[in-house]
């Protein structure tokens, strides 16, 4: 069953409906309540359909590339610096090289359901990697909408090589959503941004994995990177399906991390509001998270007022700084949108909103490599010399 977050009103999982029709909020799928023991995920393979009796779809559909059973890294180095105990979530590790997997292997299982033939999305770049590379696994038409000259250019060469009819729009991110949501209320394609709630039904897999990864307990703290907002209402949500089926005892703060110039949740929390005002011309160099008017705001003020966790804004570099930081003390190479969770982490120790020993999970949603411009521009160039012993050898030892 599918539910207004805002009047309650339920609706079927076989509907094909996108926000309320009677109050017009988003929506959410119903936790499914499966009588099932933890000790039935121990012998599966680790992916995120290692918890498919969580999963609101037939199972004889599902349309994976084995997302999921992403690595769970004890950063022991960046820890100790820090004060806490710290373990990093890393999304970058899914097929396509984003957290945006999961959601998309439960979108198109759905879609596969519903019989549809044309899928689509408005995207800052990841979404369009994955809807691409899915909507070919499954045999489905596949369009994108992208802000012109906003997309790295690793997320467009992906969305373009899986296939997928990219369009790009004189406009921001919120202006290509919302048109592609009107072609998708005309019945033109069936529309895979998180406002679709199947999405968030995959990403919350995040939230089952951390807990078990940690031996079935829950962390003080989850931080993560907030753009669209869906990841960490979907990560919420996830945590609490196995708390209320008896899984763990405890619960996590969860704390949403925004590029100063992108930041209507942050700026939203501060205030104490429980609406956001958007951000009408938002720009970071983090662009996955350059998004002025989250669909899943009013999920993700939810979470953290619920959870009793914290949003706080980062700069631009303060971002490429945190990046640069975790791939030189740990060997982990993000994009610059999921560099924002260790620089939020980073500033709220310093700012003494996390206290000295806390144990902390970062999610870092994409790899590297989704925006090579940012980090070859980050380094200094490599020193060129003749192949010459000698001279390697001056460089080498200085002398």
């Amino acid at each position: 069953m599918i539910r207004c977050i805002s009047c309650g009103a339920e609706y079927g999982l076989d509907e094909i409906i996108y926000t309320c029709p009677k109050c017009g909020s988003i929506l959410e799928v119903v936790p499914l309540r499966p009588d099932v023991s933890k000790d039935v995920f121990e012998c599966r393979k680790s992916t995120m359909w290692k918890y498919k009796e969580f999963m609101p779809v037939d199972e004889s559909k599902i349309v994976s590339l084995e997302e999921g059973g992403t690595p769970f890294c004890k950063c022991q180095k960046l820890g100790d610096e820090l004060g806490v105990e710290l373990y990093v979530k890393v999304e970058g590790s899914n097929p396509t090289g984003s957290f945006k997997d999961r959601g998309m292997s439960v979108g198109i299982t759905k879609a596969m359901e519903l019989g549809v033939d044309t899928v689509g999305c408005a995207s800052t770049g990841n979404t369009s990697a994955s809807l691409a590379a899915y909507a070919t696994r499954a045999g489905k038409r596949c369009i994108v909408l992208l802000p012109s000259g906003k997309v790295a250019l690793g997320k467009l060469a992906q969305a373009m090589f899986h296939g997928a009819e990219v369009i790009s729009i004189k406009g921001n991110f919120d202006e290509a959503l919302e048109a592609i949501t009107a072609l998708a209320l005309q019945g033109k394609l069936y529309l895979l941004n998180s406002i679709n709630p199947f999405r968030l039904e995959g990403q919350k897999s995040i939230g089952f994995e951390i807990v078990d990864d940690l031996g079935w307990k829950s962390p003080d703290r989850i931080i993560l990177p907030v753009g669209n907002a869906g990841n960490i209402s979907a990560i919420w949500k996830g945590v609490k399906e196995f708390y209320e089926a008896g899984f763990i005892n405890d619960l996590p703060m969860m704390t949403g991390i925004q590029a100063e110039g992108a930041a209507p949740i942050a700026n939203a929390v501060r205030a104490g509001k429980n609406e956001i005002v958007p951000v009408e011309n938002p720009e970071t160099i983090a662009t996955a998270i350059r998004i002025g008017a989250p669909v899943s705001s009013v999920k993700a003020l939810r979470a953290i007022y619920d959870s009793d966790g914290l949003a706080e804004t980062v700069t631009d570099d303060e971002i490429l700084s945190a990046q640069k930081l975790l791939a030189r003390t740990e060997g982990i190479g993000v994009e610059p949108a999921s560099a924002a969770s260790i620089a939020g982490l980073k500033k709220l120790v310093e700012t003494g909103s996390i206290d000295k020993g806390e144990q902390i999970v970062c999610v870092v949603t994409g790899h590297l490599l989704k925006d090579p411009n940012t980090a070859i521009d980050a380094c200094v160039k490599p020193v060129e010399v003749d192949a010459d012993i000698n001279a390697l050898l001056s460089i080498i030892t200085g002398k």
